[in-house]
């Protein structure tokens, strides 16, 4: 895909610049190996430099749907998973959460692959003691899970809005103007998308509430945020199409959403932010 250059990475810009990120845990997710979509190099510069006990892969890693379609892999894409096969090797935990693209490795659940553990979700307690539920998300899609066919639709619709948005920053990327994404800007602009997004993140945050945990990490909707709802943790780590964005916890418990790219485009991602939750059971 082609890129435009962008302002230099700030202090959230993680490993942005090649600066080791060295954090407790990091999630990562919606990364859709297969397609031309994907931001293979740019993740594993982000993986390169990412120091973590644990590293969890929160769901559409491989996009199955798409290979079906069409077999897409090119060798940057082996080598994202190379890397992280390296690292599970070297001793970093790494957890893979399923999600709705890469579903076919949910009948591997509680098997481990390369040192890679399947799990169809899992709870995480940060070092500050809060408990989160760490899910893909698409299990709570309505739209996924009571009309398939409506959500291959969309797929193929943002895969169509994708391509335009090649071809289109391509044109700015000579005029020297930034990257513009137009499904970030539809997220943002379309009512019926914005409710679409309240109501995924509602829902995770109540199942959460429900399983006794302070707070969820989730990704599926390309959405990177980090909000408390009713009193619970949301925390979706967004996705590597596009915002290339990375949910991290340090040393001490804090989380934050870090950018694991130069490209960061400013109408799909939010400004970086963080966020503290009480660590006391919630009700």
């Amino acid at each position: 895909m082609q890129t435009a250059p962008s302002s230099p990475p700030d202090a959230r810009d993680g490993a942005a610049d090649g600066v080791p990120l060295r954090v407790r845990t990091a999630w990562i997710s919606d990364i859709h190996l297969g397609t031309p979509g994907c931001q293979a190099q740019p993740l594993l510069a982000f993986l390169r430099d990412l120091e973590c006990e644990t590293l969890y892969l929160v769901g559409d890693i491989v996009d199955g749907w798409q290979l079906k379609r069409s077999w897409y892999w090119p060798q940057a894409h082996n080598d994202v998973v190379q890397k992280i096969l390296r690292k599970a090797r070297k001793g970093t935990r790494v957890v893979f959460v399923p999600g709705n693209h890469d579903g076919f490795a949910r009948r591997y659940v509680e098997l481990s692959f390369g040192g890679v553990e399947v799990v169809e979700d899992c709870l995480h307690e940060t070092a500050d003691g809060r408990v989160l539920w760490v899910t893909h998300g698409d299990l709570f899609d309505g739209i996924v899970q009571h009309a398939r066919w409506l959500a291959h639709v969309g797929d193929a619709a943002y895969t169509l809005a994708l391509e335009l948005n090649r071809w289109f920053n391509r044109a700015r990327a000579h005029f020297g103007l930034p990257y513009w994404s137009l499904s970030g800007y539809l997220k943002h602009k379309v009512k019926r998308a914005v409710s679409y997004i309240d109501d995924f993140e509602t829902v995770l945050a109540h199942e959460a509430r429900r399983r006794g945990a302070h707070g969820v990490v989730c990704g599926h909707i390309h959405h990177a945020e980090i909000r408390t709802i009713d009193g619970v943790l949301y925390c979706n780590d967004g996705d590597w199409v596009e915002s290339l964005t990375a949910l991290v916890e340090h040393a001490d418990g804090r989380l934050e959403i870090v950018r694991g790219g130069r490209r960061a485009p400013a109408a799909a991602l939010p400004a970086p932010a963080e966020a503290r939750a009480e660590a006391e059971p919630v009700a």
